[in-house]
């Protein structure tokens, strides 16, 4: 696999899964052992139906602030001026992370939480 794309994938994994937790904390209380199934479920329609885009708009916090981390420690663009030299590199490293946070939330999200959550039960 390219290391460009390990980074990427690396740099979106942790918001993808905080902007998925709308629907995926219910499942891991009911997998704890926390929660009934039926207050899950209710609890997930209440995340969903209410914040989910409270969910979203922090893991694109997340996902911005993480890649801003990785350029700054990583590829070392600290000044204003360092980012001007590399602006081209910086709009690639940010559209790439957009479309694999995007790409990544909507598997994560449709595919495998919803299965999940099915085979729990939690939903039909």
């Amino acid at each position: 696999m390219n290391k460009k794309l390990k980074e990427i994938l690396k740099i979106s994994s942790i918001p993808v899964i905080l902007a998925s937790m709308c629907c995926l904390s219910p499942i891991i209380l009911v997998l704890i052992g926390v929660s009934t199934v039926s207050f899950a479920s209710s609890l997930a329609d209440t995340f969903y139906g209410d914040y989910k885009w409270w969910f979203r708009g922090v893991g694109l916090f997340t996902l911005l602030g993480s890649l801003y981390f990785y350029l700054k420690r990583t590829k070392g663009i600290c000044t204003v001026d360092e980012a001007k030299k590399r602006r081209n590199e910086i709009i690639n490293y940010l559209a790439l992370t957009l479309i694999a946070g995007v790409l990544g939330y909507i598997f994560f999200l449709y595919i495998v939480v919803h299965y999940l959550g099915v085979w729990l039960k939690l939903w039909v």
